[in-house]
């Protein structure tokens, strides 16, 4: 134990290196044991009466909730820390939920949140991750703010952007889509030097067209999720260079009919577009016994989000990216349970793709063991900065509790 604890205060002092003060190195550390010792609630109170002399309630409460210090400061030294402990083959984005009984909290409101699997009262937090086949940690977060609480918003509710000024919610703060939140903190990831050329994602961002070229603008292939109402155009469709409307014979020759995809820009020839479902669908008859593989289909693109909805031709447009949609297709099911979209090279092996696909999971352990183990949902504080110094500090308890395992992994095994 006491050559573990001389190991969390090495790490420590390199990670808290960027905090200007002395003061504020000692309670960091101090937290960050809090966080790590036994006990079920990591909020303040009780992680004070377990430290001993350390256990100053009032100084710890100030550390994490008033004290002016930067987050992405810390965030930065950790992915700098953690980036050449792991070898990320990826970035990993994902969010996950805050359960909340109250309404006082920054941004809680009511909406959807995978952890509940329904709509509920909660926080969402947007997460980046570092991830190898061995370790993954979460080096970047958001806090999701809800159009409710933004004043510009339409949707704004007077109690919510009532409460902004109290919980130091910051003027220039508006509601911003997940995906646009997870663009931005892999623009401020690379900003600290940061390289990983993968980018891995469930249906919940892989779905938005958006964050999709928002990768390739900025160079990075990707290999997300999507669901099987996604549309898109297989890969021997000929885009046609009029708009169509995609109802009955184009006078130029037969044009791919779009299912649910609705109006767009039509293409000729080659096979139907339609739902990602229906495309997999068409998988060659062959491939259908496979037992928990996949299998993939080449991919002109997906549509447009535009082409979803009826308006002037000159707002259609098509996808033409070339990408590989894959879909898990167990035996006993009549259709893939399970699909994905990827631009990697066309050469590279489907066992590599789905590999990789699969590598989200990790990020599911990351928030369990977080969650159940280091009290990532504990905070009781109210504030948006005490939220997301919270969120940091997790982020650093998890990421020694990674090294801990890596250092100590068998060098011809990966860790659990």
């Amino acid at each position: 134990m006491t050559a573990v604890r001389g190991e969390l205060e090495m790490f420590a002092a390199e990670v808290f290196e960027p905090f200007a003060r002395k003061d504020q190195r000692r309670w960091g550390q101090v937290y960050l044991r809090g966080l790590l010792t036994d006990g079920q609630r990591k909020s303040v109170e009780p992680m004070a009466a377990r430290l001993g002399e350390d256990g100053n309630r009032q100084a710890l409460a100030n550390f994490i909730t008033t004290s002016p210090w930067d987050a992405a400061h810390i965030r930065a030294q950790l992915a700098w820390r953690m980036e050449e402990a792991i070898g990320p083959d990826a970035l990993i984005f994902d969010d996950t939920g805050f359960l909340k009984d109250g309404s006082a909290s920054a941004c809680v409101s009511r909406q959807y949140t995978g952890t509940a699997g329904k709509v509920t009262n909660c926080q969402v937090g947007v997460s980046l991750h570092l991830a190898s086949e061995t370790a993954s940690t979460a080096v970047n977060w958001r806090l999701f703010l809800p159009q409710t609480w933004d004043p510009a918003s339409p949707k704004a509710d007077a109690d919510k952007v009532a409460r902004r000024a109290t919980c130091g919610i910051p003027d220039d703060v508006g509601h911003v889509e997940k995906w646009q939140l997870a663009l931005d903190m892999l623009d401020e990831t690379r900003s600290w030097g940061l390289e990983v050329p993968l980018a891995i994602a469930d249906a919940g961002y892989g779905d938005a067209a958006a964050f999709r070229h928002g990768l390739q603008e900025r160079g990075l292939n990707y290999v997300v999720g999507i669901s099987s109402t996604l549309c898109a155009q297989s890969a021997d469709a000929v885009p046609v260079a009029e708009p169509y409307s995609g109802m009955g014979r184009h006078a130029g020759g037969e044009v791919s009919r779009q299912a649910t995809l609705g109006e767009g820009t039509g293409h000729r020839g080659g096979t139907e577009g339609g739902q990602a479902g229906a495309v997999a669908g068409g998988f060659p008859a062959r491939h259908r016994p496979l037992r928990r593989e996949a299998d993939v289909l080449p991919l002109r693109g997906p549509a447009h989000p535009a082409c979803r909805t009826r308006g002037p031709p000159a707002r259609r447009r098509t996808g033409t990216a070339r990408v590989l949609a894959a879909g898990e297709w167990p035996a006993d099911q009549s259709e893939p349970v399970q699909y994905w979209l990827s631009d990697l090279p066309s050469g590279m092996p489907l066992t590599t793709m789905v590999r990789l696909a699969k590598l989200r999971w990790r990020i599911e352990h990351d928030y369990r063991e977080m969650k159940q183990a280091l009290g990532l949902a504990h905070f009781e504080g109210r504030t948006w900065n005490g939220w997301h110094h919270h969120v940091t500090l997790v982020s650093v308890a998890h990421a020694f509790c990674t090294l801990q395992r890596l250092a100590r992994a068998p060098k011809d095994a990966a860790p659990a």
